[in-house]
């Protein structure tokens, strides 16, 4: 999840210097969407995980 993140915001990055604004905030909103999403499961990783 983290990896698609990332890979979102650097075609929001990329897309933002050359111009594609429309295309930059789409791809700006679907990382922040996924990032989101990522910490939400990471926490709930860690208060729900199994002990061994």
């Amino acid at each position: 999840m983290l990896r698609w993140a990332i890979i979102f915001f650097v075609i929001a990055i990329i897309a933002a210097v050359l111009g594609f604004g429309g295309i930059a905030a789409g791809a700006q909103y679907i990382a922040g969407v996924l990032f989101v999403i990522f910490l939400v499961l990471l926490v709930l990783h860690f208060l729900g995980g199994k002990k061994i």
